[in-house]
């Protein structure tokens, strides 16, 4: 993609408005905290004492926002914590420009670093630097700075007190989150009935399990409809696949097919009926068509072999589904024995050792974290500098919108300065015109301001450019309060917008990370990830009286996990403005569709395992011998741009077939899985 494109491409993504599922009762109870927190400063205390105050409640109103499975009370005090840690250093340094450059280096750096834990923990640390550059327009001392920081933690202090006197639909993040599970499952078992080979994203399904992690604590209070579905729904699809399929289920055509394909609609209705009822703590209500569907037929088209025991199976799993999602939705059971350490998140004291081995991780000089973490560190001190060079009232507007925008890729980079400027310049346009006509007083200015607020955390998840609208508004009326004059606000807000969205983007451009060189390694990261499942799950064949599910399940996680990272490697290439390096686009998806189905044949072969006092299989045993090292080899072959060799497994699969083994399935699937292997091979031309 060439640069051109690459900046329209990024333009048109920041400043698209999106549809997004709002929720007023939520924003109605952030948008409160900020109030209280104004409202109890304009009372007791001054005028600028509410503006500088309010952005205590303001931040940990918005980290409450995000998309995190963890209570929302422990987000509000985390960002309370963090803003009075950054807001008393702030003071400290403020008076010193030097001992402030240093300071604002190495917090700017330490918080880029923060994105190596996680999205949630990068904003946090957004906004640690947003606050530490606000606080240098306030005055200096030991005392005052104790005072303002105890005042920013009030503020969380208050965003989490409501939450918990509030309550608005507790446990919903994670009720959606299982309900998307379901219903991805049964999109996909309507996909296969004109699709058997139809691919499937597992996204809703590792979105699922992060949300079943509870803490000790929340597993007391889980709703027993939380409780079992989560599980029932990794089952259903394998065995929704391995119903579907060809090769090792229903024939493709006949009499079987169209009993499948009944089978199908009907799990697609259940699945539906179950993830309505989960998300909206209801009993699940059937159609009768569905339930007269899953019944078994005494007369009429039949299953046979691997379909009819699939079929038993499906039927099997799906009432189990119902069962445990019908159950009353008030009531809650204590967590027993067995589940006490089944998925159990970390508390806060417990994250730091995860903590610091996320950023051990990232301590390389490849890292898009880590030279993310002195991209921001850099442009935030150079903004600072300029901006004090040239004089302005509020100079800390040009560092403030870099790190804002910032991110550890290009695309959202970019992106965000676009939106960033565009939101800007409607915002401080339109409270300009406001402050210009109707020249409010200290009250009606913090209510435009609380306004603005409540608009802001409604509108969140529509796009960036109206959060920026929102956000630029706020800060005209906020300083309309200490009586600001609006004609400079809206003249600085915009050209030191401008500035620190150039420095962002100029920043990556010169020091950027690009992701299309990575390409190669992430493939070759998802094919040993697929091979160590394909190889767990062969091993019960070869071992049936040794069969290890929690190996597989393990086996089966990582390969996920590595299609989740090549697949957002691949979205963020697709975006960069580079010419591939060893990895051409085209080749890049080839090979994804190959790793993919040679994820689903290994799943189908799951589905189907052997009787633990079945004879062990040799030829399973050598196939496993002979893949092992020839994915190894291939790891190798992909990373260095050479060709990718299969015949040792091709050797061995021919000789199993040839004895005549009874395996069934596992013959058959490991011959669609030599299939998608050759397909990668096609997939990667060598390099040059």
């Amino acid at each position: 993609m060439t640069w051109s494109r690459a900046l329209k491409e990024a333009a048109r993504s920041g400043l698209t408005i999106e549809r997004a599922k709002l929720t007023p009762l939520v924003a109605i109870r952030g948008t409160a905290g900020v109030a209280v927190v104004i409202g109890l400063c304009l009372w007791q205390g001054s005028p600028a004492l509410a503006v500088s105050s309010a952005f205590g409640a303001f931040s940990a109103g918005i980290a409450t926002f995000q998309r995190s499975m963890r209570p929302r009370p422990v987000l509000a005090l985390a960002v309370a914590g963090a803003l009075a840690v950054s807001t008393f250093l702030g003071y400290l340094a403020a008076a010193h420009l030097v001992a402030f450059v240093l300071l604002l280096t190495g917090w700017t750096f330490l918080a880029g670093l923060a994105w190596a834990i996680g999205p949630v923990s990068g904003l946090i640390g957004t906004q640690t630097v947003a606050i530490m550059l606000i606080t240098v327009t306030l005055p200096t001392s030991v005392l005052g700075a104790l005072a303002h920081a105890a005042l920013i933690a009030f503020g969380g202090l208050v965003q989490a007190t409501l939450i918990v006197l509030f309550p608005v639909r507790p446990w919903g993040i994670q009720r959606d989150a299982l309900a998307d599970a379901l219903a991805a499952e049964a999109d996909y078992a309507r996909r296969l009935r004109h699709d058997p080979v139809a691919p499937f994203d597992p996204a809703p399904l590792m979105d699922a399990r992060l949300a079943s992690a509870v803490t000790p604590r929340q597993a007391k209070r889980r709703p027993v409809q939380l409780h079992g579905p989560r599980g029932l729904a990794e089952r259903v699809r394998p065995v929704l696949a391995s119903l579907a399929d060809p090769v090792v289920g229903a024939p493709l055509e006949g009499p079987e097919r169209d009993r499948a394909r009944e089978l199908l609609g009907a799990a697609a209705t259940v699945l539906d009926a179950v993830a309505h009822a989960v998300r909206h703590d209801r009993p699940v209500r059937l159609p009768p068509e569905a339930t007269a569907a899953l019944e078994v037929p005494a007369t009429g088209p039949m299953l046979t072999g691997p379909a009819r025991r699939s079929a038993y199976r499906l039927i099997s799993l799906l009432a189990d589904a119902v069962e445990l999602t019908d159950e009353p939705v008030e009531a809650t059971r204590p967590t027993t024995e067995a589940e006490r350490g089944h998925l159990l998140r970390p508390s806060v004291p417990r994250l730091v050792p995860v903590a610091l081995r996320a950023l051990r991780r990232e301590s390389r000089w490849s890292s898009h974290v880590l030279r993310h973490a002195f991209r921001v560190a850099a442009v935030a001190a150079t903004g600072y500098v300029l901006a004090t060079a040239l004089r302005f009232g509020h100079g800390y507007w040009a560092p403030l919108a870099s790190v804002m925008v910032m991110r550890p890729d290009f695309a959202q980079t970019y992106s965000r300065g676009v939106a960033r400027f565009a939101g800007t310049l409607v915002g401080v346009a339109v409270a300009g015109a406001l402050m210009a006509l109707a020249h409010p007083g200290v009250y009606v200015s913090a209510a435009l301001a609380l306004v603005c607020i409540f608009l802001m955390y409604l509108l969140m998840r529509t796009g960036f450019s109206v959060t920026s609208a929102c956000v630029a508004g706020y800060v005209v009326f906020l300083l309309g309060i200490v009586g600001a004059g609006w004609e400079q606000t809206v003249q600085e807000r915009i050209v030191l917008t401008l500035i620190g969205g150039v420095l962002a983007m100029l920043s990556y451009a010169l020091f950027p990370a690009w992701e299309t060189p990575r390409l190669r390694d992430r493939l070759a990261d998802w094919l040993t990830a697929n091979g160590r499942y394909a190889l767990a799950v062969l091993d019960g064949y070869a071992r049936p009286a040794e069969r290890r599910p929690r190996q597989v399940r393990e086996a089966l996680l990582d390969a996920r996990a590595a299609r989740a990272a090549w697949e957002a490697s691949e979205a963020r290439a697709e975006k960069e403005p580079v010419r591939h390096r060893g990895l051409s686009l085209p080749a890049a998806h080839a090979a994804s569709v190959a790793l993919a189905t040679m994820g689903r044949v290994t799943m189908i072969v799951e589905a189907h395992p052997p009787d633990p006092n079945a004879a062990p299989s040799p030829g399973a045993a050598a196939f496993a011998a002979a893949l092992g090292p020839a994915l190894d080899r291939a790891d190798r072959a992909i990373r260095d741009g050479t060709p990718l060799d299969w015949s040792a497994p091709h050797g061995t699969w021919a000789q199993w077939n040839a004895e005549g083994e009874h395996t069934g399935v596992a013959v058959r699937a490991c011959e669609l899985l030599l299939d998608a292997l050759d397909d990668l091979a096609e997939a990667l031309p060598p390099d040059p």
